[in-house]
């Protein structure tokens, strides 16, 4: 989970104050102590912390929120807006050119997933219906150059090429010409990835720059590697004067120093952030929801984002037909699986949910293995079994649990599972109809 390890002392540290009818400094310097350990831990930058530390405790000591009912939620919602500042305040958009085509340039060091990361933003821009071209610069490291289209190809979106014999400057001013003559109104030129110290690559980057005049300098960082993320974008800022920062692999970074720093020491904005190894797993960056994410108050409006984008809204509408008419099958579970699955992993999407905090989740077992499981019990069953689930006996489960290579015990759990699911579902159904009767409104399902 994002941020599991911060997330969890924060809740810890912030948690002791809610049920407290009064509060008092003491009990205030006792949950910024804890705080402030929290975020040292996670390897956010000494400086932000203190800062932090004293804006919080500075806005938390005035009477209105000592002397209020809840004066704990009270220090809850300034922490949150605190961290919201901390990161950026608002999610900071790509800046397109006036007139196409828009030239972003990506750079980074070396082992930071830069290549994969150029592919992922030429996906999330081709579903705002633009039209990039992905440009290979990078000469040096071998098979650079297969790896970009191989990228391309999977997201469907061109790449041009010059081969590794020819200078990189040269290859981006050609890029411009060729994605002008074909209408590509983006320009994603993948560079080399350097060591901030190496001069000549840290050159070579400086005159392609001058060279295509880009739009976007984007910096692609390892979210794990902590505080030397603060200290690279500083380098590559100096150099190259980055306008934005892409965070990879921020799904396994349980600490979250390098989110909670960047901003706050190199006022460069984090643009996006890698959520998962899949190409469809770069996601804006928004702070505000990230913030609300790290204190356990969920996000709703990214997990409304992503049903839309990944459910089919005409099987949402059969499937709450069949749940009114109690008509829910196995078919129909199945089908939700897999939507559900394309909406990313299952902790994240819980992590989602208010109320859902990193401890809750801590005990959950959720990962791909057991969704394959069900899915695997599931199609060894026949169609009469799976829209009758009630006619599997002994003998059938045997060869339900023989053909999809789990035991009888797995079988009996899914089972008994799914019952007590169509169940639940039954009773919000004749609920909705009860409160329909009275005037009220119905429970919206999905």
């Amino acid at each position: 989970m994002v941020f599991e390890s911060l997330s969890e002392k924060l809740q810890n540290a912030l948690g002791k104050l809610k049920g407290k009818g009064k509060l008092s400094e003491k009990d205030l310097d006792l949950a910024m102590r804890e705080v402030r350990l929290a975020l040292l831990e996670a390897d956010v930058n000494f400086k932000v912390v203190k800062d932090f530390i004293k804006t919080v405790k500075e806005r938390s000591v005035g009477t209105e929120v000592m002397e209020s009912l809840t004066p704990g939620q009270q220090v809850v919602k300034i922490v949150n807006e605190e961290l919201t500042l901390l990161m950026g305040e608002k999610e900071s958009k790509i800046n397109f050119a006036s007139s196409p085509p828009t030239v972003i340039l990506m750079c980074g060091l070396q082992g930071a997933g830069k290549t994969t990361t150029t592919g992922k933003l030429a996906f999330n821009l081709k579903k705002q219906n633009k039209r990039p071209l992905l440009v290979a610069c990078d000469v040096y490291r071998p098979a650079a150059i297969k790896q970009l289209e191989v990228v391309g190809e999977r997201v469907g979106v061109p790449v041009f090429s010059m081969g590794d014999k020819i200078n990189p400057v040269d290859i981006a001013k050609a890029s411009l010409e060729h994605g002008k003559k074909h209408g590509n109104d983006i320009i994603i030129i993948d560079t080399a990835g350097r060591l901030h110290i190496d001069e000549e690559l840290m050159e070579e980057i400086k005159n392609i720059r001058s060279a295509v005049d880009p739009n976007e300098i984007l910096l692609v960082l390892d979210a794990m590697t902590g505080q030397d993320a603060v200290n690279v974008t500083q380098s590559f800022d100096d150099t190259l004067g980055i306008t934005g920062v892409i965070l990879t692999k921020l799904d396994g970074d349980a600490r979250g120093g390098a989110a909670l720093s960047i901003r706050a020491v190199t006022s460069k904005p984090i643009k996006f952030v890698g959520m998962g190894e899949k190409l469809d797993q770069l996601e804006p960056f928004h702070p505000d929801r990230m913030a609300s994410r790290i204190l356990g108050m969920g996000d709703v409006l990214s997990l409304i984002e992503k049903a839309q984008a990944n459910i089919d809204e005409k099987k949402a509408l059969e499937l709450e037909k069949k749940i009114r008419t109690s008509q829910f099958t196995f078919d129909d579970f199945l089908d939700q699986l897999e939507q559900m699955k394309n909406m990313g992993s299952l902790d994240q999407i819980l992590g989602m949910i208010p109320g859902i905090n990193s401890k809750a989740l801590k005990g959950l077992d959720v990962n791909d293995k057991d969704i394959g499981r069900i899915e695997a019990i599931i199609k060894s069953m026949t169609k009469n079994e799976r829209d009758n689930p009630e006619i599997i006996d002994s003998s059938r489960r045997k060869r339900i649990a023989l053909g999809s290579g789990t035991n009888v015990q797995d079988v009996n759990k899914l089972l008994k599972q799914f019952k007590e699911t169509r169940k639940m579902m039954k009773k919000f159904s004749s609920m909705e109809k009860t409160m329909k009767k009275k005037g009220k409104l119905g429970f919206p399902f999905f």
